[in-house]
């Protein structure tokens, strides 16, 4: 098995994922070169992808985030296929204990005061609620003692963060909801636009400025016509996947869409 040059997957992925695909070739050279299993950070589903793409059939991958449908996962390569353990992963799932009666946490702040924290984003996976005031989080394990130490407020609350076993990880509030809307054409402005209420040259314009992702990459095409499960999202907007596409009468295209709306966007509506 020979070792991969990061260049030749440029041409597969957006400019802007240049040094995602140098680190990812790396893990790729390091499994190949060393021939022992490698553990990753978090990753987010756009640079697991490009992992994939990288690994191809020369190595397995193996992930887990500390729940199901868990974002961001920690990837095991390896040569050949181990039966891993969840504890190998060195994940832990951590529950943020505050008084919830009587304050209110959200997403950002939680977010925010761990990226500030003085850790690498990818030391830490989902930030995950049950809507009624349970927040918990994903982390490394090597990190349990940083984050019960350091993370003791966010924003104005005084919080206590506590590592909790697996079984004890709550079912995430899903907030999204279905919607359909009839467009002429499957290209990605023509969907954004309809779920967005802008306008297609604002689509186009929000491409060009990286602001919009298909399948969690970077796209600089509004020409890209969108198939079923293809997911969709626009900065400040929301997210949507594609969960059927139909034909009318009149020639014209209905798109069933599981949306995710940011909070933000809620309120103004």
């Amino acid at each position: 098995m020979e070792k991969r040059q990061a260049s030749k997957f440029y041409p597969y992925f957006d400019v802007e994922e240049k040094s995602v695909i140098d680190k990812m070739t790396g893990f790729f050279n390091s499994v190949v070169f060393k021939q022992q299993p490698l553990l990753t950070e978090f990753l987010d589903p756009a640079q697991r992808d490009i992992l994939r793409t990288i690994a191809g059939n020369d190595l397995f991958m193996q992930d887990f985030g500390g729940y199901q449908a868990a974002e961001k996962k920690r990837v095991y390569l390896t040569v050949d296929w181990t039966n891993f353990d969840l504890s190998d992963y060195g994940v832990t799932a951590f529950s943020i204990n505050y008084p919830n009666k009587f304050e209110k946490l959200t997403h950002s702040a939680i977010l925010g005061s761990l990226a500030n924290s003085g850790i690498e984003t990818e030391t830490f996976g989902d930030i995950i609620t049950d809507g009624n005031g349970q927040w918990q989080f994903f982390g490394k394990s090597e990190l349990t003692d940083f984050f019960q130490k350091e993370i003791t407020r966010i924003g104005r609350v005084k919080v206590k963060v506590e590592p909790i076993d697996f079984r004890n990880v709550i079912v995430p509030e899903d907030d999204s909801s279905e919607t359909s809307i009839v467009v002429t054409s499957l290209r990605v402005d023509a969907i954004l636009s309809g779920i967005s209420n802008q306008s297609r040259s604002q689509i186009q314009n929000s491409i060009s400025t990286n602001l919009v992702k298909l399948n969690w990459h970077g796209i600089k095409d509004s020409n890209i016509i969108v198939k079923v499960d293809d997911v969709l999202s626009l900065r400040h907007f929301g997210r949507c996947k594609v969960e059927d596409i139909r034909t009318t009468r009149k020639g014209k295209y209905k798109v069933v869409l599981r949306l995710w709306q940011t909070k933000k966007h809620k309120q103004r509506n």
